[in-house]
């Protein structure tokens, strides 16, 4: 009896485009987001910390304008090279083990398309709200450019903000949690069973 040979399966496009669907969606609501606050709304308050936001549910969900040098909780600020650096190495690890991850590991596969995406999400915002062009042109020198955070939490009740995020960062840590719980475990494999006949 034949098996289907792994290596014959299509190409997994379908999870980077889902990828580039979470890129966008992160990418479209920091612009927007940003947009609307630098307007100035009506709706924007003053917390009891000084904070400038907009309550979006009750007073404990908000948006508010965020530039972030570091990742999350504003670790690394001040190695913000080295930070890019090891973005743009996740980026290339995620994406080959996406690539090659078999179609029966579902769920990890899940995490690999949320973190990837977060990671690129982020990545563009240090890359590209920088002076990279211009750097590569010989104009400028060399500055990568903040993380646009916009979602903010706040626990009126224990006084307590929840460090400002964006869709990326959100991505990135449901990503991780799936990658804990499920990598490796509980998927089935690619292999092929063994044939009894040629046993």
């Amino acid at each position: 009896m034949q098996h289907p040979d792994p290596s014959s399966r299509g190409l997994p496009w379908g999870r980077f485009l889902v990828v580039a669907l979470l890129v966008v969606l992160d990418l479209w609501s920091k612009s927007g987001v940003f947009a609307w606050l630098e307007s100035a709304p009506a709706s924007l308050e003053y917390d009891s910390h000084g904070h400038m936001r907009v309550p979006l549910i009750g007073d404990w969900f908000a948006a508010m304008r965020s530039l972030n040098t570091g990742m999350a909780f504003g670790l690394f600020g001040d190695s913000q090279a080295i930070l890019v650096i090891g973005r743009v190495i996740a980026v290339a690890v995620l994406g080959t083990m996406l690539w090659r991850l078999p179609r029966s590991r579902s769920l990890s596969c899940v995490a690999l398309v949320l973190v990837l995406a977060g990671a690129l999400g982020n990545l563009y915002d240090n890359l590209f709200l920088g002076s990279l062009g211009g750097w590569i042109s010989g104009d400028e020198e060399l500055a990568f450019g903040a993380v646009r955070d916009w979602i903010d939490v706040y626990f009126g009740v224990w006084d307590w903000h929840f460090p400002t995020f964006n869709v990326a960062d959100s991505c990135i840590s449901v990503g991780a949690v799936f990658l804990f719980l499920f990598w490796g475990k509980g998927e089935p494999s690619d292999e092929v069973p063994a044939d009894p006949a040629e046993a």
